[in-house]
């Protein structure tokens, strides 16, 4: 049994809570945020939007069905670090194949539990997502690092892969069907795995692959993933969704959604805390239909700036946030939300079953 350490997390204006590190011994920086639901937390350390964040899991307690690897969206964790309540120290799962604390502290992750995440959020929704510090040093060091912290000029370098790759007969891959270009802005694997199982072939490359080279790759369809950071500073992605328009089929996802806005004129802006978690109800404008979605972005596409250059498909019923477009005469099409993790994943309407129509 490894002894427990004392750690804490420090937001830039001094705000501190205190609990126990339950991962890395050492500190890291981040933008502080939360994130909602009760179970995910497998899918919330691997996914790559959440790339250079401190994430607050708000479910009271977290590691009860430990880890077991074929849940995670990446490789290995992407997130700066991971605040919550309670560590669960039973681990009931037949799937597990390690626990929660082990496998943080196998990937390095810092970690802290027994932190008021009741508290934590309220301070975010008073203040919005804040500059903060987590680990094992003084309150002080800690203090200092979170007002240094800038987010990362270039996050899609860090998650993007390096080369191409074509996904595996293994992987349930059709033998044929319509072959699908992915651009991997921070690309999860559920999303890999809709394309498969809806008989597409799929070819993965990085985030800054020229437009000619996509299209060289003879696609019947691009899909822009989702990822993390401003889409207003992914300038390299950002040429290269432009020159697609109008030259393949295209579906955006999350920041493939924002880049698309920006390719045909529109802006983006920080939103006060972001959707992350489960639970987001979006209305589908041309059938009213209700999907509840899971989201996860801290930017939005400003509403204004894209009415009369694309048709607005879906709105958020909370806030109503732009959370669809659709340009018919380019054949491309886009959601905020992740498609693959909704509610309503199967159906025809899904974003999914809409792009594989472009593809006819």
């Amino acid at each position: 049994m490894l002894a427990e350490a004392t750690a804490r997390l420090v937001t830039s204006d001094g705000t501190t809570f205190e609990g126990r590190s339950i991962g890395a011994i050492g500190a890291v920086s981040g933008e502080l945020v939360f994130t909602t639901g009760m179970t995910g937390y497998e899918e919330v350390l691997t996914d790559p939007a959440f790339h250079g964040q401190i994430v607050t899991l708000t479910a009271p307690e977290i590691g009860n069905t430990g880890v077991n690897g074929d849940d995670a969206e990446s490789s290995a964790p992407r997130l700066a670090g991971l605040v919550l309540h309670a560590a669960s120290s039973i681990v009931s799962h037949h799937r597990a194949k390690s626990s929660l604390e082990a496998y943080l502290r196998e990937h390095a992750v810092v970690a802290v539990a027994g932190l008021d995440t009741r508290a934590i959020t309220r301070y975010l929704r008073e203040h919005g997502s804040a500059r903060a510090a987590l680990g094992t040093e003084p309150v002080a060091q800690l203090r200092e690092r979170a007002e240094a912290h800038r987010p990362s000029a270039d996050p899609l370098a860090s998650v993007s892969t390096p080369r191409a790759y074509d996904l595996e007969e293994g992987e349930g891959v059709a033998a044929s069907g319509p072959r699908v270009v992915v651009v991997d802005l921070g690309v999860k694997r559920g999303i890999l795995r809709a394309l498969t199982r809806r008989g597409c072939r799929v070819t993965v490359v990085p985030f800054d692959t020229p437009p000619d080279d996509v299209l060289a790759r003879d696609p019947s369809g691009v899909v822009l993933s989702s990822g993390p950071g401003d889409p207003a500073q992914a300038t390299k992605a950002l040429a290269t969704v432009r020159a697609l328009i109008g030259r393949a089929p295209l579906l955006g996802i999350g920041l493939g959604h924002q880049l698309l806005a920006l390719a045909i004129g529109g802006r983006t802006t920080k939103m006060k805390l972001g959707h992350r978690g489960a639970n987001h109800p979006v209305r589908a404008l041309r059938t009213g239909a209700i999907e509840i979605t899971y989201q996860n972005h801290g930017y939005v596409v400003d509403r204004a700036t894209v009415e009369g250059r694309a048709e607005i498909t879906h709105l958020h019923l909370e806030d109503g946030s732009l959370m669809g477009l659709e340009l018919a005469s380019a054949r491309a099409l886009s959601v905020q939300y992740q498609p693959e993790s909704s509610a309503g994943a199967a159906a025809p309407g899904n974003a999914f079953g809409r792009f594989l129509a472009l593809l006819a």
